[in-house]
């Protein structure tokens, strides 16, 4: 059986991970039968937002891994605690707080840092050659970490897709549901609300970006 590590960035698309894009995911790794563990840094947000009304809430303090525990129901370890050779495939769901607590894109675009446990993660992983998939807005932290890699945000054109080419990285036009392999980098990429989704959009996204690393995953053997 399979395992997947799946990163998560707190609970909520504007300050923490998509909740819709995550439980997509958990839920298509469960239905190909395969298992995962959920990490998440264990540090503060960099910011807390009330998510009626998109505002910032000053002075407000949220734990990145509590908040996360939320989505994982409890089944959470701390980003420190991921080993490469544990897992088969590591993934990403989006939301901001992939932007702004996992890097600080959503702060300085092109010229963003991935925090050091996170870039950790994914570069053990990328020299293990084993699969790490990204949807909506978390594949421009391997446009960030893996020269030339070839990902996708949903539409060319846009300030996103350009950064990431600014980056050294090449970007490619999905529509929803689609799933982008650059199989030389071993990286899976599907928009999801990257475009103007709906929640069964995101499901077949998730679903086929789980489906393609698992076929990758058995061409291998």
């Amino acid at each position: 059986m399979k395992k997947f590590a799946v990163i998560l960035a707190g609970c909520g698309r504007k300050d923490g991970t998509e909740i819709n894009e995550a439980i997509t995911l958990l839920l298509s790794i469960e239905q190909h039968h395969c298992e995962y563990q959920c990490f998440a840094p264990d540090r503060q947000q960099t910011e807390v937002i009330d998510h009626t009304n998109n505002k910032k809430v000053c002075n407000a303090k949220r734990n990145i891994m509590t908040e996360a525990a939320r989505i994982a129901r409890g089944n959470i370890k701390p980003i420190e605690e991921f080993k490469a050779d544990d897992y088969d495939a590591l993934l990403f769901s989006g939301g901001y707080g992939v932007a702004k607590n996992l890097c600080d894109y959503a702060y300085k675009g092109a010229n963003m840092e991935v925090q050091p446990d996170v870039a950790r993660v994914i570069l053990e992983m990328h020299a293990a050659k084993k699969p790490i998939g990204g949807m909506c807005i978390a594949p421009v932290l391997f446009a960030k970490l893996i020269p030339e890699v070839c990902v996708t945000l949903g539409n060319d054109g846009t300030q996103d897709a350009e950064n990431i080419f600014k980056m050294g990285a090449e970007h490619v036009q999905t529509e929803a549901g689609d799933v982008l392999a650059d199989n030389a980098e071993m990286v899976f990429t599907t928009p999801a609300y990257m475009l103007d989704s709906s929640l069964k959009d995101v499901y077949d996204g998730a679903f086929n970006l789980i489906e393609t690393i698992i076929d990758t995953l058995d061409d291998k053997r």
